[in-house]
């Protein structure tokens, strides 16, 4: 127990913009990005570090279809929120692989009634368009890279299932079309924003949470 009276717990430092696979992957665009939003971007976490976002619920919403798609999806680590409460307390997590290029997110967000929701992915810089997020039972999503008026987002290109060395692919109509945003706020605040829309069911779900940097980089 001696060795951590002084422990510190081990910091992700900012990679150069020309290591980033996500300043790769958007190509000139992402210097359109707001430096705040690069640098969260830019961070190698490695072996034994953790990125931790704190923040709250400001706005959820989600149709009827919606609350149904949601609670299927606990069967794949219920990757959606499952109720539409707000003012209630969220947190993201990010660890790495050794290497510090796969990353694993765990958000939690809290409900008035009950334990928080957690949930867990893996994004991976590999597939077709280049990043992919591993939810669970061999579901994934090919994700695009994209910038508009500033905001980083996250758009499926299509979703699969692995089943060992096979892949099924699965468009976007048959599950919807989802959109993750990353919109910078200043002062070391951000937006985080989900947005899952169906071609004939309308939108299913909206989230709009607000983050903070952590004190070591704001």
């Amino acid at each position: 127990m001696g060795r951590y009276v002084a422990w510190q717990p081990p910091v992700a430092p900012v990679r150069a913009e020309g290591d980033s696979p996500f300043a790769r992957l958007l190509g000139t665009r992402w210097l359109f990005l707001p430096p705040a939003v690069r640098r969260r971007f830019l961070r190698k976490i490695g072996e034994g570090a953790c990125v931790t976002y704190v923040g709250e619920v400001a706005e959820c919403r989600m149709s009827r279809a919606g609350w149904l798609f949601a609670q299927l999806a606990r069967l794949v680590g219920a990757p959606l929120p499952l109720g539409t409460d707000t003012g209630v307390a969220a947190s993201v997590s990010v660890t790495a692989d050794e290497e510090g290029w796969n990353q694993y997110w765990t958000r939690q967000y809290g409900r008035r009634h009950g334990f928080p929701q957690v949930i867990h992915s893996a994004k991976r810089f590999a597939g077709p368009t280049g990043l992919e997020e591993y939810l669970g039972l061999g579901l994934g999503i090919a994700l695009r890279l994209e910038e508009a008026g500033g905001t980083l987002l996250f758009v499926s290109d299509h979703y699969f299932v692995r089943f060992g060395p096979m892949r099924l692919r699965i468009p976007n109509a048959v599950l919807g079309h989802l959109v993750v945003g990353h919109t910078d706020l200043g002062r070391g605040h951000f937006a985080f924003t989900l947005d899952l829309v169906h071609p004939w069911l309308g939108e299913l779900v909206h989230q709009l949470a607000i983050f903070a940097d952590p004190r070591e980089a704001a």
